[in-house]
């Protein structure tokens, strides 16, 4: 049905978002929440399409939620992220606005529905429409023209390169269909390039997917041909609010307005530069809100370095408009308002997202401190222009802006080899594309194609740790296998299995294989060591050694869970869910988990909490669960729809992904969870319960570990264990331990401080007879020694001495060996007065050029630097040219 042309257009971004949505709602598509940035999926980092949470549905590994679905993704990519900002389209993040056939419509279906939507419901004038097509396929070209009636000029075919959609070298794949808006028609149809920027934006993509493609490069016909479609949500806004760029849109805008405000600066008015850094902070706002709102944390490694990356941009964007105090939480709460209304979840994880900036912000700060040392440290070296690897090593490591690098470097009359930072800056692009480019659908490994090709293992071990069991795929040594003999490292897939497969934090259950008629007290004639059970989508993958006889796939087996390991397990998992029920009790009722990992020895559980825990607090956590513990709770375990289950209260774990019916463990009256792990049936079974360590592990991230159940006395053997050792050692009782080491602390600690007096009496008594040396240069007194056998504290002590002694015009440099039997280290120290410093002399830049002579390098204030090399042969000539240095600075001024 058409539009009604009288109704007014969807032009904001929250009403195209909701446009399409509702638009394909109304045609049977089921409506799908976004997918969080951080994927189930081991293949990519972060989702960086909008088909992303579907994949396994378009593997066939799992059942279509629907025949149709639409949804409105949220995605991150990185790999073109030098260029935000300096072109009209490219984002950190987006929303991707999809629909999917799951074997129902098709081409045909697909692009009548994309037509009627931008023409009619969007109002998009057909004359500003171009629409691309693979060059072989003459089915959508003449469905365009004939069923549409696009004008044949302004259907492009193009080559494989851009029409042509795959996944990787093997696997689903097709051609697709691409729509671009044209800004410029006037221009005529006559040699249409849509790789003109300028004059076509595509903005929505058609995929059809239709074959399957083997090794050799065949491709079949799919039996249930697919449809993947994406429209990008930032294009539309640009398109439909007529905007000269996406970040305009009142998608992005009003976080440029913020930061421009911020920085007292008026965009419209900037020049490009200016307005390149306001885009860039305005996109990496919108980006970084939601990477923290979906559980990532800075750090250095994987979706961690890309949110530390992204955030260390935006504030250097903002020191190069000249913003020089702390602002990422004014971009986060802007953030947060913004999107809100699309994202509610903003809201909930306000408080941890705005903790996590200003923590970020505050650990940027203090790195670019170490960059403008390093920075000094290369100048220090006196080079004839700063490298492009040193420029880069700032730039990428410490977060240094090129910028600022050329302007420190100009004002010491240096440029830098910027065709080498853009070669270095190269290198690192294109390993972020080779690595982020492309979303991989094929299976990788044995076990993987194994695990694709089965149906979901039915898991029975909630009621049962001994059953028969049908072997249906073997892996051996890594390859596929019908058979496999003793000695044979193994995989096995069963038809049914009492193993628990590692998920949720709690590890895989250990135990054997038997042969399929061995009894209790029977000697089986097969046996497999079970060591440990993964899920590989849905699959039960069982890795152990054939330890006797042979195992063939169809074969019987009897499998028996290790039922010491279970209780362990169970106890843990338990504990677990009492342990986050006292967090919220003691700390704070909104504390979120932010990992867990439940073993057989012990628990751990990660908590995104901004501070660290106090010691009375972790008594009070002890005191509940062991209060829990001793008033002997029955679990609750059932089965239900999961919005009853969060109706009824149930916390679930965030970023876990469930299903529609999930199962609820229930503590009545302390915990009620979503989780599908094993548990005890009575808390009383857990017995005790000891917190043994409470630690950081990442900005705004604690981590508890304790010892429960069966697993704590072990635990307490081996405390006891070194009790009575260091009892021995101290010859005291237990109890007197703390009083002895803490006795033998301070007695250490004192002995250590007269030691420092004793070195710096010494130093000042060998440097006293030093300054009857000192040269008269007119106003100025310069002294340049060598002083063996004193330590670094103890030079620099006596060269301030010394320089305080021959007056403000004085300049003292002192080098030596702190041990004169190793040439391996050398210590140099300048001390320059005031008015030394005033003539142009800095101690921190002098003291770092002669320490080069010496192998080594190192800076400081003007008035007091010290250094280090590591080449005492070269202390003397580096003295010699120290005094000749400052004899010609003094002489000349």
């Amino acid at each position: 049905m058409a539009a009604d042309p009288t109704l007014p257009r969807p032009r904001r971004g929250a009403e195209i978002r909701e446009a399409f949505l509702s638009f394909y709602q109304g045609r049977g598509h089921r409506l799908m929440a976004s997918a969080s940035l951080v994927p189930d999926d081991p293949t990519v980092l972060l989702t960086i399409a909008g088909m992303l949470p579907f994949k396994p549905v378009f593997l066939g590994q799992a059942a279509p939620p629907a025949p149709r679905a639409t949804s409105s993704q949220k995605c991150i990519r990185t790999n073109d992220i030098e260029n935000v900002g300096r072109t009209a389209r490219h984002h950190t993040f987006f929303e991707m606005l999809g629909n999917f056939s799951f074997g129902d419509y098709f081409k045909e279906q697909a692009i009548r529905w994309a037509w009627e939507l931008i023409t009619e419901v969007f109002g998009l004038d057909p004359a500003h429409l171009v629409v691309s097509v693979f060059r072989d396929d003459d089915e959508a070209a003449a469905i365009w023209q004939d069923a549409v009636g696009v004008d044949p000029k302004r259907i492009i075919r193009m080559d494989e390169a851009d029409n042509f959609w795959a996944s990787g070298p093997t696997g689903p794949c097709g051609p697709c269909s691409e729509i671009y808006y044209d800004f410029h028609p006037e221009q005529g149809d006559d040699a249409i390039d849509l790789e003109d920027d300028g004059r076509f934006i595509e903005f929505y993509n058609l995929v059809f997917m239709q074959y399957n493609r083997d090794a050799a490069g065949t491709l079949t016909p799919l039996a249930r041909r697919s449809i993947d479609t994406g429209m990008g949500l930032e294009r539309m806004a640009q398109i439909l609010q007529k905007v000269p760029n996406n970040y305009e849109t009142d998608l992005i805008y009003p976080l440029i307005e913020t930061a421009a405000a911020l920085a007292g600066l008026d965009y419209p008015v900037l020049d490009a530069r200016g307005q390149t850094s306001l885009k860039v902070i305005g996109d990496h706002s919108r980006a970084i809100t939601q990477l923290i709102a979906d559980g990532v944390t800075a750090s250095n490694l994987g979706r961690g370095y890309v949110l530390r990356r992204l955030l260390r941009r935006v504030v250097r964007h903002g020191r190069l408009l000249g913003i020089d105090r702390p602002f990422l939480v004014a971009m986060g709460e802007a953030a947060i308002a913004l999107m809100a209304a699309a994202y509610p979840q903003l809201l909930v994880r306000r408080e941890v997202i705005l903790a996590e900036l200003v923590r970020e912000e505050a650990r940027f700060l203090e790195t670019l401190e170490r960059g403008e040392k390093l920075l000094a440290e290369v100048l220090a070296a006196r080079p004839e222009r700063i490298s492009g690897e040193a420029a880069f090593e700032l730039y990428d490591t410490y977060g240094f802006p090129l910028e600022l690098t050329e302007e420190i470097a100009e004002e010491h009359g240096l440029t830098v080899d910027l065709d080498g930072f853009e070669a270095a800056m190269e290198r690192q692009r294109q390993r972020a594309k080779a690595a982020a480019v492309s979303i991989d659908l094929t299976l990788q490994g044995a076990i993987d194609q194994v695990a694709g090709a089965l149906e979901p293992t039915d898991f029975r071990g909630y009621e049962a740790l001994d059953q028969p069991a049908c072997v249906l795929a073997l892996v051996v040594n890594g390859e596929p296998a019908t058979v496999a003999g003793a000695g044979d490292a193994v995989q096995i897939v069963l038809d049914s299995t009492p193993f628990y497969g590692e998920s949720g934090g709690q590890v895989g259950d250990r135990g054997v294989l038997l042969a399929g008629d061995a009894g209790a007290g029977t000697e089986a004639g097969l046996i497999v060591a079970i060591e440990s059970v993964s899920r590989n989508r849905s699959v039960f993958v069982h890795g152990g050694r054939i330890e006797r006889g042979s195992l063939e796939v169809g074969q019987v087996v009897q499998a028996r869970v290790d039922h010491t390991c279970r209780r362990r397990a169970q106890a843990h998992h338990t504990a677990t869910h009492l342990l986050q029920a006292a967090l919220k009790q003691v700390v704070d009722d909104g504390i979120t988990q932010a990992g867990s990992l439940v073993d057989f020895d012990r628990l751990r559980f990660d908590v995104h909490c901004p501070r660290a825990l106090k010691a009375a607090e972790l008594e009070q956590i002890e005191d509940l669960v062991n209060g829990w513990i001793s008033e002997a709770h029955p679990l609750e375990v059932a089965e239900m729809d999961l919005e009853q289950a969060r109706a009824s209260g149930a916390v679930a774990m965030f970023g876990e992904k469930y299903g529609e019916v999930v199962r609820v463990v229930d503590v009545p009256g302390v915990s009620m969870e979503l989780c599908g792990g094993t548990h005890v049936a009575n808390t009383a079974e857990i017995g005790l319960f000891r917190i043994i360590a409470e630690t950081g592990v990442a900005a705004g991230i604690r981590r508890i570990e304790a010892v429960a159940g069966p697993a704590l006395l072990p635990y307490l053997r081996e405390r006891d264990r070194v009790v009575r050792e260091l009892a021995d050692r101290f010859k005291a009782q237990p109890g007197e331990i703390l009083e002895r080491v803490a006795a033998q602390a301070e007695e250490l600690r004192t002995t250590a401080k007269e030691l420092v007096a004793a070195r710096g009496a010494l130093a000042v008594a060998k440097a006293s007879a030093l300054a009857e040396r000192a040269e008269a240069f007119g106003p100025h007194r310069l002294l340049v020694q060598r002083l063996d056998g004193v330590d670094g504290a103890g030079l620099q002590e006596a060269a301030q001495r010394l320089q305080q002694q021959l007056g403000e015009g004085a300049a003292v440099v002192l080098g030596g060996l702190p041990d004169p039997g190793e040439l391996g280290k050398v210590m140099l120290v300048a001390a320059f007065g005031a008015a030394v410093v005033a003539s142009g002399a800095k101690a921190g830049a002098f003291i770092g050029g002669i320490a080069q002579l010496c192998g080594g390098g190192g800076g400081g204030r003007p008035q007091l630097a010290q250094a280090g090399g590591r080449d005492g042969g070269a202390l003397d000539g580096a003295l010699v040219e120290a005094r000749r240095r400052l004899a010609d600075q003094l002489a000349g001024v």
